[in-house]
């Protein structure tokens, strides 16, 4: 299923690039270079640039930079880091790129109550390591080094969801510029509350499309007494998944488990120079007290052994977790450099996990008789795991034989009562399967949100909804 996204000619003329400029001065940049880098996506949709950039230093900066562009009817694209992959920043209309990277205040640190306030344009990396000496962290871990509000939009999880959940369970509340201009906090720091509709969870996952996150309020966990980390190969995909399986359904609580298929551990040995055998393999983490971590250690490695694994390379001091994560988290790229000037085209789908076996098996036969290299990924705690090609951006063949192999595997997930998307969102590329997932009744409902709260469509337009 595909949906061509056409070039609609931009509202922006030089009278409006004039009052932008009168309001934000430097702040407001309309070079090729800066458009074409706000312009531009981690995978393989055609650059889309803004005709201008506004770095917002607050969030009276959006307000104002919403009421101009409102006057003027010009679309206007919240940005992060621009690390999403399905399109979302992307200014199919034009307009203007508002780059909240530039807010990176910590605001608070309650300690006490485990949370904390930060503006939209600090990253998790930089959030953990201001934490770090109160003894906590903030563990949705997506990979790259997002900002919190590009994590907040789009939902993120990775690697620690598992345990900790995703960006729906971690956001406690957020400040939020409308459509109309107005700035909306949507709850209090308290833990529960009951007081009305959940707008917090509304604009969680929302792409930008309902309003522009300034703040957000995070809950925080103690950094775990031990951590300790494992790699093990197996000898099918299918012992490695069923480990994972068998241990969820135990309730063993682990920190985080990883699958990646051969052709993954040949990318990450390629590009992380590592050496790893290159079977299916999956990367633990284990959490809690030493007691606690050895029993863990110990249910896994029985399970392990019992479904063909092999030997448990550990990592347990600090440098040498660091290095396996960060090959784990350099696959996406390790995958897409399989072949000289490629690009990527990542997807992902999520199924109940009884049904992740099954799921995962058929979807590597799938990429077995595919005429380009592909690699099998993802959280397999939760039942999420990934797809990434290494595409010729320039071969309409590839381009289509990867839509088929991708409409299959979106079909077998839902098939199963699953989703189109566990933690990528919809952006441009799953617009269609949303609405086979959900139906015209829900997909209406969410239109109805849509065009209350942005009647005028200007909030990241083109986004979730074809139209």
């Amino acid at each position: 299923m595909h949906i061509e996204h056409p070039v609609v000619p931009s509202p922006v003329d030089q009278a409006f690039l004039a009052r932008l400029a009168d309001r934000f001065g430097a702040q407001c940049q309309t070079g090729q270079a800066v458009r074409d880098q706000h312009g531009q996506s981690e995978a393989h949709f055609a650059p889309m640039p803004p005709d201008a950039v506004v770095f917002a230093r607050s969030t009276q900066d959006v307000v104002d930079l919403v009421d101009l562009c409102r006057g003027a009817q010009v679309p206007i694209i919240a940005y992060g880091a621009g690390t999403s992959i399905e399109g979302h920043t992307l200014a199919v209309r034009g307009g203007v790129t508002v780059d909240l990277s530039e807010m990176t205040r910590i605001v608070a640190v309650n300690a006490e109550d485990f949370d904390c306030t930060i503006e939209a344009g600090v990253r998790r990396e930089e959030l953990n390591l201001h934490l770090r000496d109160q003894g906590l962290f903030f563990p949705i871990d997506p990979g790259a080094n997002a900002t919190i509000g590009g994590m907040a939009a789009t939902r993120a999880s990775g690697t620690n969801a598992v345990r900790y959940g995703t960006m729906r369970e971690a956001v406690l509340s957020l400040k939020v510029v409308t459509p109309d201009g107005k700035v909306v906090v949507t709850s209090r720091r308290a833990r529960k509350s009951a007081a009305g509709y959940d707008l917090t969870h509304l604009f969680v996952g929302s792409e930008g499309t309902l309003g522009i996150i300034t703040e957000v309020t995070l809950r925080l966990h103690p950094i775990p007494e031990t951590i300790s980390s494992a790699v093990c190969g197996f000898e099918t995909l299918r012992g490695a998944v069923d480990t994972v399986v068998q241990a969820i359904q135990l309730g063993i609580p682990l920190a985080r488990v990883e699958i990646l298929d051969d052709m993954q551990m040949r990318a990450v040995n390629l590009w992380s120079k590592l050496d790893y055998p290159e079977v299916t393999t999956l990367f633990f983490e284990f959490h809690g007290s030493p007691a606690g971590v050895a029993e863990q250690v110990e249910l896994v490695g029985e399970l392990a052994s019992a479904n063909g694994g092999g030997d448990f390379r550990w990592s347990n001091l600090p440098e040498e977790r660091a290095k396996l994560w960060k090959a784990r988290h350099e696959a996406y790229y390790a995958a897409v450099n399989l072949r000289p000037n490629a690009v990527g085209w990542a997807t992902d789908v999520c199924v109940p996990i009884s049904r992740l076996p099954e799921c995962i098996e058929e979807t590597k036969k799938d990429l077995a008789t595919a005429s380009l290299p592909a690699t099998i990924l993802g959280h397999v705690g939760d039942g999420n795991f990934h797809v990434v090609f290494s595409l010729d951006p320039d071969s309409a063949e590839e381009l289509a034989e990867v839509e088929s192999i991708n409409t299959r595997l979106v079909e077998r997930a839902l098939a199963m009562d699953g989703t189109c998307t566990g933690e990528h969102g919809i952006g441009l590329g799953k617009q269609p399967w949303l609405l086979r997932e959900l139906g015209d009744d829900a997909v209406g409902m969410m239109r109805a949100v849509k065009l209350a709260l942005d009647p005028d469509n200007l909030f990241n337009p083109g986004k979730i909804f074809a139209a």
